[in-house]
């Protein structure tokens, strides 16, 4: 419910404070008076973009803040957590125009984006005017109000809940079928080189073994004569080194007996014989198993070699680690092929229970829509007589969707007849703008009883009717208050005569500034307000007086 609004330096008005109240109000006066420049503020606050001109004094910063109560209003405080937003009973919308042009907008003091303040309002209060009658065309506004009616709204968020989760599905199904086809396009290739680098057989330390193979087998006629020839040195008969050894052994031995100092040569002597005696039968068994010169076995030897170095190049890897981890990457993408068809039914699978729980709910949502929609119609066209339109008809089409939408399976169309032998056809094409508002006003008056509406502002919307007429739109507005806070910007005093509350706006001017004030009429001032609505500013006994029948 809007409680207050607060405006401060917009056009002609330097500071205004409009208190409001729960049930029907209306708002009065003259043309031009400034209902319009309320309304222009009101819509300001509630996310409309703004220009510098409105501001009465160009050097200042226009304010124009409104609170609402929002205790009713229990999808507000969802949005209010999923935006960051400190919420409380009660909501202060606020809007800033700065003298540079820019602007600022705020919710409960948090600084917010337009989108933000725009979202937030809509939550909270609906401006209509005769002028203002898309939403009625609107496919997705149709099946709201049949929805309304219905009151299914638990099944709905289960539905758009559900719904959620299918779309997600289907992207992620979507996903990984572009995946799968994209791996399996580059199966072939993949398979490739994993195949080229698995030929190698990558035990430990294969690159270094290969490399130390073909440098012996390379240098093999060099490295047997180098062996030949240390044996040779080594064990030849009487001047091989072993030989000498053994000879120095017999002159060191005689010296020990003369003495200890010379016991420690012995000792040292005997170690070094042993170690010459171990290097030789080393050295004779390397010379029994050197490499031959095998021209086939190098051959073999360099193919694999350069095959790994190939490999290297091709891969752009520096060694056989880094070449090992593309192998495994490689083997990865292969298997995920397989792997990949198997997910991809998972998904669908998955998918299919997430469509049949959709379905299941789209035709329970679509069996309450169409148990509704005889009521509505009866209604509908039950308050259309009663605003004289009696040949008025009205109907309700609810087709089968092909795909599901967040609403449903089904697609509302309001089709219309004013006149008896008139054919039907869709609002846009067939009514008028008179015959629209009535219908809008029906519609909402039906929607209050059964949801909790918004704030709801009718701005002149009963233009070029009177009479009797006028009165029944005064009827169904007052009935319509007993459910919502409703205003209504109106020229007509039938309506205004039904106002729980009335305003009057009024423009003042001292001779060196225009000002627009608004005020709170009490009994008497309701009397002459009306009065000058039925009769202009002279006032005559009779107009008084029907006046305050109006009013009884």
């Amino acid at each position: 419910m809007l409680q207050s609004l607060h405006i401060h330096n917009f056009t002609l008005i330097d500071y205004l404070e409009m208190d409001l109240r729960p049930g029907f109000s209306v708002i009065t006066g003259e043309t031009g008076a400034g209902k319009s420049i309320l309304l222009g503020a009101l819509s300001l606050v509630l996310g409309k973009r703004a220009e510098a001109a409105l501001l009465r004094d160009s050097n200042k910063k226009c304010i124009i803040e409104a609170v609402f109560d929002v205790v009713k209003y229990p999808a507000l405080k969802q949005f209010f957590a999923e935006n960051d937003l400190d919420y409380t009973d009660h909501c202060i919308l606020r809007r800033e125009l700065l003298p540079s042009g820019k602007s600022r907008a705020f919710v409960n003091d948090s600084p917010v984006t337009l989108e933000v303040l725009s979202k937030v309002s809509s939550f909270l209060i609906d401006i209509h005017s005769q002028h203002q009658t898309l939403d009625i065309f609107n496919a997705q506004y149709q099946l709201g109000v049949i929805d309304g009616l219905a009151g299914h709204f638990d099944l709905l968020d289960d539905y758009k809940k559900n719904f959620v989760e299918y779309q997600q599905a289907i992207d992620a199904l979507t996903n990984l079928q572009e995946q799968h086809a994209q791996a399996l396009k580059q199966l072939d290739y993949n398979a490739f080189l994993l195949e080229e680098i698995e030929t190698i057989s990558w035990k430990e330390g294969v690159l270094a073994d290969l490399e130390s193979q073909q440098l012996q087998l390379e240098n093999a006629s060099d490295i047997i004569d180098y062996l030949s020839k240390s044996v040779h040195l080594l064990t030849v008969e009487n001047t091989g080194i072993v030989d000498q050894l053994q000879s120095l052994n017999q002159y060191i031995q005689k010296l020990g007996g003369y003495g200890n100092n010379y016991s420690d040569l012995v000792t040292r002597l005997k170690a070094i014989q042993i170690e010459v005696l171990d290097f030789s039968e080393e050295l004779q068994s390397n010379a029994s198993e050197s490499p031959q010169e095998d021209p086939h076995l190098l051959e073999e030897v360099n193919s694999k070699l350069q095959k790994i170095y190939d490999l290297f190049r091709k891969h752009q890897v520096d060694g056989v680690a880094d070449l090992l981890k593309i192998r495994a990457d490689l083997k990865i993408k292969v298997d995920q092929v397989v792997f990949g068809e198997e997910e991809v039914e998972r998904q669908k699978e998955k998918l299919l229970e997430l469509k049949n729980s959709l379905l299941n709910k789209a035709l329970e949502i679509r069996s309450n829509r169409q148990k509704a929609i005889p009521d509505f119609i009866a209604k509908i066209t039950e308050k259309l007589h009663l605003l004289e339109m009696p040949k008025a008809v009205f109907k309700v089409s609810l087709e089968e969707r092909e795909d599901f939408s967040p609403s449903g399976l089904d697609q509302a169309s309001f089709l219309f007849s004013a006149n008896s032998g008139q054919d039907f056809g869709p609002l846009k094409k067939v009514a008028s703008g008179g015959e629209l508002s009535r219908i809008m006003m029906s519609i909402k008056a039906l929607l209050s009883v059964h949801v909790s509406l918004p704030t709801i502002i009718f701005d002149e919307i009963d233009t070029g009717v009177s009479g009797e007429v006028a009165t029944k739109i005064a009827v169904i507005m007052k009935e319509m208050g007993r459910d919502i806070q409703l205003i209504s910007i109106t020229h007509l005093p039938q309506v205004a005569a039904k106002g729980d509350h009335h305003l009057m706006v009024s423009k003042k001017d001292d001779g060196s500034k225009t000002e627009t004030q608004l005020t709170l009429l009490n009994k008497e001032q309701r009397v002459v307000a009306i009065a000058e609505m039925l009769g202009g500013k002279a006032l005559s006994d009779s107009a008084i007086a029907h006046a305050k029948q109006l009013l009884a």
